[in-house]
């Protein structure tokens, strides 16, 4: 486990090489935390990285690239190699950051994540990003109602869910938490349970449309 000591007094060059976070964050930077399988990454996924990037002013996005999503069948699940060239390959905007932290940590969910790095950079201003695909499943998540309670959650706007995950069990379970969006540039300051939903323009890519389009594809080449 991570020192919880402030990230300037333990060097990353004294750990293991598996528990190196392989980023630097200051205290007081502003970081939102986007966690996912990526299987594939997709335009939709650096729409949503890019619009809580631009909305909360923060001075990074972390992608955590899961090794693999418990909600979610492995056999489906592309290697953690390819998912993670996918990922770079879109997230090339300003403070854009891809990592594979959870699987040098041995970390299979997000509540473990989101407390080792808190406990790893006590003065970042951690926030967590999350499609409002996630939000309609949130309530299965292992620590759901932990994690809203660990750092403020920003939900951006997905096709064709946004408005059944608004009524979600999360969603509802924390309604008197959620912030007006034009409160979304103070997100990271705020003391969790916070969390706002973002409205902006759609992307209609999503992972499962591009699995199915690759199986068409190998059927048809194979």
């Amino acid at each position: 486990m991570w020192s919880a000591g402030p990230a300037r007094r333990v060097p990353d060059g004294g750990r293991p090489a598996a528990l190196r976070p392989g980023f630097h964050l200051g205290p007081g930077m502003r970081v939102g935390l986007y966690g996912g399988s990526f299987n594939p990454a997709h335009e939709g996924h650096a729409h949503v990285a890019e619009t809580a990037r631009r909305r909360l002013n923060l001075d990074r996005v972390i992608w955590l690239v899961s090794p693999q999503n418990p909600l979610k069948s492995g056999h489906e699940t592309a290697g953690l190699t390819a998912r993670m060239c996918g990922v770079r390959a879109l997230a090339k905007g300003p403070g854009m950051v891809v990592a594979d932290l959870e699987t040098r940590l041995g970390s299979a969910y997000t509540i473990d994540t989101v407390r080792a790095l808190k406990a790893r950079y006590p003065g970042v201003k951690f926030v967590w990003i999350m499609g409002a695909d996630s939000l309609a499943s949130f309530h299965r998540w292992r620590g759901w109602t932990q994690i809203m309670r660990e750092v403020p959650v920003a939900v951006i706007s997905r096709p064709w869910i946004s408005l059944k995950s608004r009524f979600s069990p999360a969603a509802l379970r924390f309604a008197r938490f959620r912030r007006p969006s034009s409160q979304a540039i103070r997100l990271a300051d705020m003391a969790p349970p916070a969390w706002v939903f973002l409205f902006g323009r759609f992307n209609f890519q999503s992972s499962t449309a591009l699995r199915e389009r690759m199986k068409r594809r190998g059927a048809v080449n194979g």
